[in-house]
């Protein structure tokens, strides 16, 4: 439905699984938004919700769904506001059917929820083994025997569909981060899904503002060198994009946090992998010529962006089975720690191997020194007071796992003195991903709606 209002306001909601929930509350209380879009979904998620679904440890949606919706709904309906989210995760309808229940548990009778299905494609996927793994460049046969998810990449127009219904909450699966704005952005301003300048500008949008608080000074400050204000009190983002493609990007006025061209220029490169050529589901956008404008502490202006019409292919998520992960951790302290640890871990590893365990690899970090960049002169050059040994392993069964992790755990009697808080930190099934390619037909979004 077009507005006659050339500006929409969409704010975000959350930018991960567990984000935190006031200071999107903040937005909704004090920035007159249109909507509100939270964006929960990371490469692994589905997969995960899809095996936990089938364990009976989840209902296969976001975990904080209770919560955000008992802590949206009241100022959304009291504000008008609408939601658009991937909260679904593996189960958009159930998603959308407790959001529903949750609204009218708080008065909200008249509330419509939707739900968008169809991006689970594990059955079409699984009858064509012929398909090439994108980072593998095998045949997805290779995985099939343990494939345990398979969920298409869906585009801006199922978001736009699901509003299309009147929906004040529309709950999906598996879309692509930056359509769930640019889906809102063609619902409310009527934009053909051709357009492709305005595509860009929606597209630029969803980019910038899915990762939540990224843009506004998380995961961007180092002391002394990029400081950012109140860092403990970060705002979300808000954007600002007119019928004509016109984008600003803001926070509330006064807000904690920082808003300017450095956190703009690095949320737009964040994870992209071709700056000229970002391949969504909706457009192929290009940053050549970007650029971002300060005009208020609190507002920034983007330009420059262009796109080039969309591919034929959905890219299509799969989660696979790979074995186990088995790990325990034990800290030492004093004269001598750094010999002690290494000594333990070379105990634990022939421990394990003594003991029958199997493993394809092995780790062994000793925190604070060679756990990210291993043992590099320069993080080898001092010898700390104290130190966390880590051992872990890839194992192809359970029991293996289980075993790393006790052998460590057992360093507290039978390893070098002074062994502070083994710990075995159990077994844990490794879900893998990786990506193929299908064609556009091969998937069948539906809309489904519940409610008013």
């Amino acid at each position: 439905m077009n507005s006659s209002d050339t500006r929409l306001r969409i704010g975000v909601g959350a930018g991960m699984a567990d984000d935190r929930i006031g200071p999107a509350l903040e937005l909704l209380q004090k920035c007159d938004l249109d909507y509100l879009v939270c964006e929960c979904l990371a490469e692994r998620t589905i997969a995960r919700e899809t095996l936990s679904r089938k364990t009976g440890n989840s209902k296969g949606f976001n975990p904080m769904l209770e919560d955000r919706m008992r802590s949206f709904l009241p100022l959304m309906r009291d504000k008008g506001v609408k939601l658009v989210s991937n909260m679904g995760a593996a189960n958009p309808m159930g998603a959308a059917q407790a959001a529903l229940e949750i609204g009218q548990s708080l008065g909200w009778q008249t509330l419509k929820c939707a739900a968008v299905t169809g991006d689970d494609v594990t059955e079409r996927v699984s009858r064509h083994p012929e398909l090439t793994l994108l980072d593998l460049q095998l045949p997805l046969e290779e995985i099939l025997p343990r494939l345990a998810s398979a969920n298409a990449y869906l585009g801006a127009d199922v978001v736009r569909d699901g509003l299309a219904t009147g929906a004040h909450v529309v709950m999906t699966g598996r879309v692509a981060d930056p359509s769930l704005f640019l889906g809102v952005a063609l619902h409310h301003h009527g934009w053909s899904y051709d357009d492709c300048p305005r595509l860009a500008a929606g597209t630029i949008m969803g980019h910038l503002l899915e990762c939540s608080a990224q843009v506004t000074g998380g995961y961007f400050a180092d002391p002394g060198k990029k400081d950012v204000p109140r860092l403990a009190e970060l705002a979300y983002p808000f954007a600002d994009i007119h019928s004509d493609g016109s984008l600003f990007i803001g926070k509330p006025d006064g807000s904690g946090g920082r808003l300017d061209r450095m956190t703009c220029s690095e949320q737009a490169l964040y994870e992209i992998h071709d700056p000229r050529a970002y391949i969504t589901p909706d457009c192929v956008l290009s940053l050549d010529g970007l650029n971002f404008e300060e005009l208020t502490p609190d507002r920034v202006a983007v330009r420059g962006v262009s796109a080039r019409p969309r591919t034929d292919t959905y890219k299509v998520v799969v989660g696979y089975f790979d074995g186990w992960i088995g790990s325990g951790e034990v800290a030492y302290a004093g004269i001598n720690a750094i010999a002690r640890a290494q000594l333990a871990a070379e105990t634990v590893k022939e421990r394990f191997r003594l003991d029958g365990g199997v493993a394809s690899e092995m780790q062994v970090d000793l925190i604070g020194m060679n756990s990210l960049h291993g043992s590099h002169p320069n993080t080898m050059s001092s010898v700390p007071y104290e130190v966390r040994l880590r051992v872990a392993a890839r194992c192809p069964d359970k029991k293996s796992a289980h075993l790393l992790g006790d052998h460590v755990r057992q360093l507290n009697m039978q390893g070098p003195y002074g062994a502070g808080g083994p710990v075995n930190l159990g077994a844990r099934e490794v879900i893998a991903v990786d990506a193929v390619l299908i064609p556009r037909d091969w998937v069948r979004p539906e809309i489904t709606t519940v409610g008013a």
